[in-house]
This record gives C-alpha cells, structure tokens and sequence, in this order.
C-alpha cells in the first residue's frame, strides 16, 4: 500500500461521521441558496416594478448573502476532501479560514446598514407602503426556513453558524423593512426605517462578535470553544496508570474537528496500549476525535519551550 494510499484509508477510518453529518449539511445549505436566490431575483423585479430602490438595494443584500452561504457549501466540500502525501490534513484547516471571512462579512453588513440608516434619517425617503412590506414579509418566511435548516449545524460547525447568522440577519433586516413600511403608511414617520435599521446592526454585532472571535481563534491554533485544559488535563491524569500528562496541546483541525498531541507518564510501560485506548476514550467524550499520544516513564524535556 503506498503513502497516498494509507493516508486516504486513515483519514476514511476517522472521518465517516463527518462526512455523513456534511453532506446533510451541504443539503441544507444548496436548499437555502436555492430560496435565497430566488427571493432576491423576486425582490428585484418587484423592486423595479415598484420603482423602489429601497428594495432593489435589499435584493443585493440578499445576493451578498447568498454569497456568505456559498462560502459555508465550499468549506463543507473541502472538509470532505481526502488527505493527500502534500496536505495531510486535507484541506480541514479551509473550512477555519472561511469561517473568519463569513465573520468579517457580517462585521461589513452591519457598517453598510448604519451608514445607510443615518443617510436616512438625515434626508429621509419615501418608503412604498404596502408593497414594500408584504414583500419584505415574504423575505422574512425565506430567512427562518433557510436559518431553520441549519439550527441543527450551527453549534457544532462555526460556518454554519455563520450561515444561520447571515439567514436571521436577513429575516431581521426584513422585519425592521414590514415594521417601518407598515408604520410609515400609517403615520408618514419616514424617520423610524433608519431607526430599525440601526437597531438591526446592534443586534448583528452581539449575535455574530463570538463568532469573530471564535474565528480568530481558531485560525491561530487557539484552543477552541468549549474545551477546559486545566481539567482536561486532570481527567487525563486521572486514568489509571497514569502519573502525570504533560506537553499537551489542543487546535482546531477544522470547525467541526479537533486535534491533540500530549505526552502521558506511566508507571508500567506494558500498560502502554491499554493507556493510550483508555485516554482516546475519555477525548472523545470531549469531543477531541485525532490524538496522537507519546507514552513514557519519565518526564522529558524534547521539547524545550514549547512545554
């Protein structure tokens, strides 16, 4: 068997689960741009129609959207990417890169919306009623079936996370839209779009600031959400036979995978492999699916200061 040959059968072994769990994912994400494209294209026309460049702009909102959704679809794809004798990873680490670049998109949303919604409440505009608003109410329904879709994602994975962010800021931004068309027909207050618009992007920045964060993280080998290393460790020493764990570090292989590389001291090294069985047992209780674990009797200093 070559070198190729058994990275492939490897990273098949370990990574099955995953695969089956992408492709559900990648699914939800085809069906959500499917929707989404075609409630911008309907928005467009209507936009036209209308005269409305309030709605045409929104159409385009939703098309960069759109785009934030086919970013998360590609980083799927690539997770399913075999490893190859050049990427040994595969290219897992991409679906982390992208996961940065949906965050920063959101960021650019929201200062998009509040330099719009103050141009607007300074030189207010005509907003087209009731057209405007059973339109935008119909954006609403497309964004909770496309956000919907990916709830069951969004907490294990941070580009669909990213994705279902992206799919309520629409429903939001278009329920600020229903709200001020609806108020402004009533009342002529023209000056309360601006008003939701820059309460939408408040809502954006705390909803989509962890997922920045998280992001940044990640890319930099951070040690992801959700994960303890001070109790870690101790679980791990807790193993029988184990004295001490030492040299660990834990990074992200992808938003869905995580890697660690520890050294365990034993007492016994004929217990080794019931050691090393025992402590992958308990990581993947915590959600760590690749260990690679070194086994020894004495504490050593191989790795300088990266201890």
């Amino acid at each position: 068997m070559g070198h190729e040959d058994h990275i492939h059968q490897h990273v098949h072994s370990h990574d099955h689960s995953h695969l089956v769990e992408a492709g559900s994912i990648g699914r939800a994400l085809v069906i959500g741009i499917v929707l989404n494209v075609a409630y911008a294209a309907a928005e467009f026309g209507v936009g036209l129609w209308q005269g409305s460049m309030g709605l045409i702009a929104d159409a385009g909102h939703n098309l960069s959207d759109v785009a934030g959704l086919l970013l998360a679809l590609v980083a799927v794809k690539l997770v399913q990417k075999h490893a190859t004798a050049q990427y040994t990873f595969g290219y897992k680490k991409a679906s982390v890169l992208i996961s940065l670049v949906n965050a920063v998109i959101l960021l650019a949303a929201v200062v998009g919306i509040v330099w719009e919604s103050v141009r607007k409440f300074f030189n207010p505009e005509q907003v087209e009623g009731w057209t405007v608003a059973v339109t935008a109410a119909v954006g609403v329904v497309v964004n909770f079936i496309s956000a919907r879709l990916l709830m069951g994602g969004k907490e294990h994975d941070l580009n669909v996370k990213g994705a279902y962010l992206h799919m309520i800021l629409d429903a939001l931004v278009s329920i600020g839209v229903v709200v001020s068309g609806v108020v402004i027909s009533l009342t002529g207050w023209n000056f309360i779009d601006p008003i939701i618009g820059i309460v939408v992007a408040a809502v954006i920045v705390y909803s989509s600031w962890n997922l920045l964060t998280a992001s940044l993280r990640l890319a930099v080998d951070g040690v992801p959400d959700g994960i303890d290393m001070d109790k870690l460790v101790r679980d791990m020493e807790s193993v029988e036979g184990v004295s001490e764990v030492h040299h660990v570090h834990v990074w992200a292989l992808s938003t869905t995978e995580t890697a660690i590389t520890a050294h365990i001291v034993v007492n016994d090294m004929s217990r080794s492999d019931a050691v090393r069985a025992a402590e992958r047992r308990l990581l993947g209780r915590s959600g760590i699916s690749h260990a690679t674990l070194e086994v020894e009797t004495h504490r050593g200093d191989a790795c300088g200061e990266c201890c």
